[in-house]
């Protein structure tokens, strides 16, 4: 059976960053990721100030800065006499940190793993899915494996659920959760984005019509969609063919309404299955949940991945020398939880409230959009459109490099 000091399991944001920061400590550490590749489509693709700033503390920033992506400056919201206001300025927070980046996840991910490689102590196991946790003495002892139709068992020190909000490790290990209600699902879909409109500077507006909630995100080539649909209407809908979906997006966008025609079936359209919950505990003896595998967030603010990787560096930071010295216990695990739950508690409440006035009241009322407070504040209020920006940008508690990670430029 193989052996390592710590097993990730699953490969997204969390789990590479946390593998990256372990093994430029110097500890043994694997990496299981399910797919061959990371190449997924409608992942989250918010590389936030806190983020960017932790990539130039590790020395990766420049080469980052390389990726193509866009710059998001602001977050606006539309008045009801159909302009446009800034709610959230990132432009207004201190540079070089003042935007967010909007890159493909997986060009992300390739960059983190590509840098996570060249430590002799990570290792990344591609198509290798973790099926289920080993045991010992009342202790996760290691997990077992599935690559290429075999299976096999890897033992470690400690494992790390890095697998999601549908987290089988989570779930395996009896981990309860505090589960809130959604009032949404989200359709994901692409449309293109003309040669004329890559110019344009990059920014977020939502669509407010009747009950119907679109967003467009600004992406290299094309924009990401996000319809924002009543929970548990998705099968209904469906139903009714790509027709309605069309004459939604004609309705909330016009300017949209040349490129329509791309959509052809509803197979181009993916659900995300929007959930919000947090575990109550996050660890057992051996085992550790972070990032959606103990907190599984709400697509509102795009915080999800970095508050993930946030997770990464308070963990790497938290357990690195009890891992290279032996002596790991659940009291080390539990400072993880300790360190990261104020910041996964504000931010929930705060994704609750965004619920609540924006898109519950808006499919009740069948009046969605902005309320009428949030236009006041932006309009009214000096300084007021900075808060929303450093709020989403850093969060509550924004982690910074620990130390032994970080390596000079280039």
């Amino acid at each position: 059976m193989k052996r390592t000091t710590c097993l990730v399991a699953g490969g997204g944001p969390a789990g590479i960053m946390l593998g990256l920061l372990l093994a430029r400590g110097g500890v043994e550490v694997i990496v299981c990721e399910k797919h061959a590749d990371f190449l997924r489509d409608f992942r989250g693709d918010t590389v936030h100030p806190s983020t960017i700033r932790l990539l130039d503390e590790l020395g990766l920033g420049a080469e980052f800065a390389q990726l193509p992506q866009s710059r998001l400056e602001s977050l606006r919201l539309p008045t009801t006499g159909g302009e446009t206001i800034d709610f959230g300025d990132f432009s207004a927070l201190d540079p070089p940190y003042n935007f967010i980046a909007m890159i493909p996840q997986w060009d992300f991910l390739d960059f983190l793993a590509a840098h996570a490689r060249r430590e002799p102590s990570f290792k990344l196991l591609m198509e290798t899915e973790v099926t289920g946790l080993l045991w010992q003495d009342e202790r996760v002892s290691g997990v077992t494996v599935l690559t290429g139709g075999q299976e096999d068992s890897i033992g470690a020190d400690l494992v790390v659920a890095c697998d999601g909000r549908h987290s089988i490790l989570r779930a395996q290990a009896g981990l309860a959760s505090r589960n809130y209600d959604v009032p949404f699902d989200v359709w994901w879909f692409r449309l293109p984005r003309h040669p004329d409109e890559q110019a344009k500077p990059a920014n977020l507006v939502p669509s407010f019509a009747g009950r119907d909630i679109m967003l467009a995100i600004a992406r290299e080539g094309f924009y990401q969609m996000a319809a924002f649909i009543p929970k548990g209407s998705d099968a209904q809908r469906r139903a009714q063919g790509i027709g309605p979906l069309r004459d939604m997006i004609v309705r909330l966008r016009p300017d949209f309404a040349d490129r329509v025609d791309t959509l052809t079936a509803m197979d181009q359209v993916k659900t995300l299955d929007v959930r919000l919950d947090r575990l109550k505990r996050w660890h057992r003896p051996g085992l550790l949940c972070i990032g959606d595998a103990a907190h599984a967030m709400s697509p509102a603010g795009g915080v999800g991945i970095n508050l993930a990787i946030q997770d990464a560096v308070a963990t790497a930071q938290i357990l690195r020398h009890p891992l290279r010295a032996g002596t790991l216990t659940e009291t080390d695990l539990a400072a993880v939880q300790r360190r990261r739950m104020m910041p996964t508690r504000v931010i929930q409440a705060m994704q609750r409230v965004l619920h609540r006035v924006i898109f519950q009241n808006g499919f009740q009322s069948r009046r969605a959009g902005p309320p009428h407070f949030m236009l006041f504040l932006a309009r009214h209020v000096p300084g007021f459109r900075k808060l929303p920006a450093l709020f989403v940008g850093f969060g509550p508690r924004p982690e910074h490099a620990p130390d032994f990670a970080r390596r000079p430029e280039g």
